[in-house]
Order: structure tokens, then sequence, then C-alpha cells
């Protein structure tokens, strides 16, 4: 298996000069400044620090424009690519100054910099999960396969150097696994999804939003998800130090524009996943999992211990397996550039890093008629063409499938919270344990089979489908 510092190597290319300054003598002319930003724009849970930014101009809106930026103009050199890898490399290349990624490349990105004297800081964090949901491994819907133990020995994928290559690695760790338990190879995305769908692998991992797209677009099942770790993950945003040295203003503009990003994904979640399907291609209803009220991540700038805990956790993993150079994590975090925009924007920056919250699933279930006030059990519905619908329980979300398809109205997506991980799933790839007299059953969802069956077992119920749980319901 190649190392993280294989697929995390910079290359090689020469500084570009991105701060052009036309000096001459009285007057002084105007200095143009250019900033590298790379993104990923099918990685939904940076959407806000990327995609987002650059369709709405909300960093256009924030960047100094008095002081010694005064006579300053701009040019933005927007730099997309399907991971965090090629991202480090232009950083340390000086032609990206800012950039967004997982955990995992944030690490190698932090170390490399460090042990070539191009060192990043992380100054912010778009999206995180408390328990590492977002990374899963899948498998061919028709595969026998249904928990990652299953796949000892078999051909699995993962784009190297990537958070979920990382959770792998983790996992196996956590098991007491050697990393040559299954035979891993590098693919990205788009090459493991082909592969999968022809049957050329066993299984795929891969980061947000993949192990959800391909299920949802009909191929695929997941079976282990990055909750199982119990490791937090998220997606950050570093800096070239130099560039934050010398343009701070900057740095805190940027941040402050992700927050008004972050906003308007709050404001109005259904209307913001169409917009990001149109910029990204990614389905709107795979975006609305991650994003939308209750979704697996939660959008938050602030940098909390709990994040910097699992990056010390994450460099161990690596560490252990020699795959990254010597890094001092606490010199590399820096978030006094969120704290000057969260003090801008009139925010308490310590109250927010003190919180897990985010906004949840709430308003009117009409099916059953009372108010959603249980984020654990709730679930929606989106109407094709239509609104999403708020659901109280699981129950109900299985009696307004039902009733708005006996009215005409196809649902688009179903959504439901699985009992064990604390996760919003796609219905229709949940399992269920059907407890209690038949009529009045009890519906308990699940992500994964082996908890539905340990449910079901435990309280003398049975294992369900999708389609199952459906027709047992009234």
């Amino acid at each position: 298996m190649r190392s993280f510092r294989d697929y995390c190597r910079y290359s090689g290319v020469l500084p570009a000069v991105f701060f052009a300054a036309a000096a001459a003598s009285s007057p002084v002319l105007a200095e143009t400044i250019t900033i590298g930003i790379g993104t990923q724009n099918t990685t939904t849970n940076t959407a806000t620090g990327g995609v987002v930014l650059k369709e709405l101009g909300l960093l256009e809106k924030h960047l100094p424009k008095t002081g010694k930026y005064k006579d300053v103009s701009y040019r933005f050199n927007w730099q997309n690519f399907t991971s965090g890898p090629p991202i480090t490399n232009g950083m340390m290349a000086d032609t990206i100054q800012i950039g967004m990624m997982g955990d995992y490349p944030l690490l190698v990105n932090g170390a490399t910099g460090q042990a070539s004297g191009n060192e990043t800081q992380l100054v912010a964090v778009i999206a995180y999960n408390p328990v590492g949901g977002g990374n899963g491994v899948v498998v061919h819907k028709d595969s026998p396969y249904f928990e990652l133990g299953d796949l000892k020995g078999k051909a699995v994928s993962v784009p190297f150097g990537s958070a979920a290559h990382g959770m792998m690695l983790q996992a196996l760790q956590a098991r007491g696994a050697p990393a040559s338990f299954w035979k891993l190879v590098s693919q990205s995305p788009e090459v493991g999804a082909t592969n999968l769908q022809e049957k050329r692998i066993d299984g795929h991992g891969d980061f947000v939003p993949f192990a959800e797209l391909l299920p949802r677009r009909g191929f695929a099942r997941k079976i282990f998800d990055g909750a199982e770790t119990g490791v937090p993950t998220f997606h950050g945003v570093v800096v070239r130090k130099d560039f934050g040295e010398k343009y701070p203003e900057i740095v805190v503009a940027y941040i402050k524009a992700l927050m008004e990003a972050n906003d308007w994904v709050r404001a109005n979640p259904k209307d913001a996943a169409q917009k990001i399907e149109d910029w990204t291609r990614i389905d709107k209803e795979v975006v609305y999992v991650f994003l939308g009220p209750g979704g697996v991540h939660t959008l938050d700038p602030t940098i909390k211990p709990l994040e910097v805990d699992a990056l010390r956790t994450g460099y161990g993993v690596l560490d252990n397996l020699k795959m990254i150079k010597p890094m001092d994590i606490g010199k590399w975090v820096n978030d006094s550039f969120v704290r000057k925009a969260f003090a801008e924007r009139g925010l308490d920056y310590e109250k927010q890093k003190a919180s897990l919250a985010g906004y949840q699933v709430g308003g009117h279930d009409p099916v059953c008629d009372r108010p959603v006030t249980d984020a654990k059990k709730a679930g929606e519905i989106w109407i094709a063409g239509g609104d999403i619908i708020p659901l109280s329980s699981p129950e109900c979300t299985l009696k307004g499938v039902k009733t708005f398809e006996a009215e005409g109205k196809k649902a688009a997506a179903v959504y439901v919270v699985d009992n064990a991980l604390g996760i919003k799933v796609f219905a229709d790839a949940a399992f269920y344990a059907l407890t209690g007299a038949s009529g009045q059953q009890s519906v308990t969802p699940f992500l994964l089979k082996k908890d539905a069956e340990a449910f079901a077992a435990k309280h003398n119920g049975k294992l369900a489908t999708w389609s199952e749980a459906l027709a047992a319901s009234p």
C-alpha cells in the first residue's frame, strides 16, 4: 500500500508571482492582489467555503477596501479539485493561498508545510460531525457483504490521501487489524464508482458525498459509516502562513464570507440544495442529507477542542504507519482569524466554540397532526417538484409516504434518523426493526443491517427492508 506521503507530495511547480505591485514614482500605482483558492466543489461539506462563495460573490463583498487596501484591486484564481492532496501541492508551490480539505489531508498539509518551509495554518472549520459521520464504505447493491469485517481479503479501493482513507486506516487500527486486512488500491471517486458498478472491486471507501451518492444512484449499498469510529470528522480551511501574516484582513474577510454562506444555506436549505446541485451536479437530495436541518454535518467555523483532539488521534494513526512527517499541531492551529471574524460580526466566539448544536427538523407534522419535537425521531419527505414535509416519527414518515402517494404525490426522497449512529439517512437505504403488535408496530430505522437485527432480536421484533416496512405500515 502506497503511503499518504506518496500521494500528498507536492509537485515541485515553481512558485508563481502572485502579488503584482506596480511601483513607480509618485503617484504610486494601484496594487493587484491575486488570491489562489483551492476548492473541492463536489465535496459537499466544503460548499460554503468554495463554490457558494464564488457563485454568490460573497468574498468580493467582504474584502477590505479601506486603509492600506484603498487602491487595491483583487484577482481571484479559483482552482477546483476532487480531493485535498492536489490543493496541498498548489499551496506548497504558492499558487494557492487558501485551501479546504478533510481532516487527514489537512494533517498532511500541515506536516508537509512545516517540513518544507512553506508553512500553513488551520484557520477555520467549514463543517463537522462530532462522531465521524460522512465518510463511508459501500459495496454493490447485490453484494453479500454487510459490514466491514466481510471485506477481509477483498479488493477495496479508496482515494489515497483522503479523509476516507484515513478513516479506513483508523477503523483497522481500532480492530487490531493490519493494513493488509484487504487488498487496498487507490481510485478516485469517479473510477471507484465505475469499478464498483461493474463489479470489478468488492468495496469502495470514499468521502462526502459519495458514500451517499452512489447508493442514491441505485447501484451501491453502504455497509460502514465513519460514525462507527466515534471520532469526529470535519473539513477545514488552511491558509499559507506568510499570506495570513501579510494580509490578515483578507483571511478574516474570507471567514466572514464563509459565515454568510452558512447563513444562506440555513435560511432556505431546500433552495440552497437546488443551487448547489446546479453548480456541482451533486443531487440536491444528497446535498440536503448533509447540509439540511438535522444533516450529517453541521456548518460551524469555530475550531473546537474535539476537532483538535481528533487531529491528534488521526496524526497518531498515520504516525504509527510512518505515513506522515513530524508535526507541531498546536503551532499549526490558529483561530485568531476566525475569532476576529466573529468579533467583527458582533458574535460570541467562545459560546459558539463550546456548542455542538445545529439547526434541526421542526414544524408541524401534517400526517399525524402534531408538532415535530424530537429531532432523533424526526423524518422528512421531499415531494417531487414540491415542498419538504417534516414528520414527527418514523411511523408517521411511513404513513406519510403512503398518504402522499395515494394523493398522486411522489416522494423524491425520504429521510429518517439512524437509531444507533444518530445520523440522517435515506429511508430507502435503511433497515428497520419492527416491534410490537401488528397494526400498531413501532418502527426503528438503522443504516446498518447488523444494528437493525440486534435491536429486533433484543425487542422480540423482526428485521425489515424499506419496502417491507412500508407494507407493514397501516
